[in-house]
């Protein structure tokens, strides 16, 4: 894939839609969330017409700060998981991504401060303009071992948020296919959370 990748999603839409583009701005996933679902299950395509099934996203209970979110294939191959860390998570969003029972990467917000700030500014018409352009909510994408991998930043948008994601260092398509797909569930969770 071309980075940096692109992440937009319409914030006015009654169903959550979410598109990933590459920096030549090819579409390579989209994503539509079912809304009245108690139970999260997301599909990934690879087109807007949802004709082309990539990857399944299910959480494994209702609705819960620390339910995980299996992936599959087609196919119905597991690729792994993303969890959010429960209670910890309420001030500074963090997030484990696992293969199998092992925890191979993390997200972790890098200044909830700046998420707080963004969140509360924006419910302040004309205010809530400004801010889209002044605050932007990093999120660092670590292995086990520390290392840095990816960033997704926020970027400035009118009535649409609009996510940067670069990488910081060679990863292999695997831990790419891992990341991004921990990425997608978690900008929808976030989403909701301001």
């Amino acid at each position: 894939m071309e980075y940096p990748l692109n992440f937009s999603f319409k914030v006015l839409a009654f169903a959550p839609q979410l598109a990933v583009a590459d920096a030549g701005g090819n579409l390579v996933y989209y994503v539509k969330q079912k809304v009245f679902k108690l139970k999260e299950e997301v599909t990934v395509f690879a087109d807007r017409e949802q004709t082309r099934p990539l990857y399944k996203i299910n959480a494994d209970r209702v609705i819960d700060f620390s339910a995980r979110y299996h992936f599959s294939d087609t196919a119905g191959n597991a690729l792994g998981s993303v969890k959010r860390q429960g209670m910890k998570s309420l001030w500074k969003a963090r997030y484990d991504i696992l293969d199998g029972e092992e925890i191979v990467m993390g997200i972790a917000e890098e200044n909830p401060w700046i998420r707080v700030v963004d969140a509360v500014l924006e419910q302040i018409p004309l205010v809530g303009i400004a801010t889209s352009y002044l605050f932007h909510p990093k999120y660092l994408i670590s292995r086990a071992d520390g290392t840095p991998v990816l960033r997704l930043t926020k970027q400035p948008a009118f009535f649409e948020g609009k996510f940067r994601l670069d990488k910081l260092t060679e990863i292999s398509e695997a831990e790419e296919r891992q990341a991004i797909l921990s990425l997608l569930m978690m900008v929808l969770l976030e989403r909701a959370r301001g």
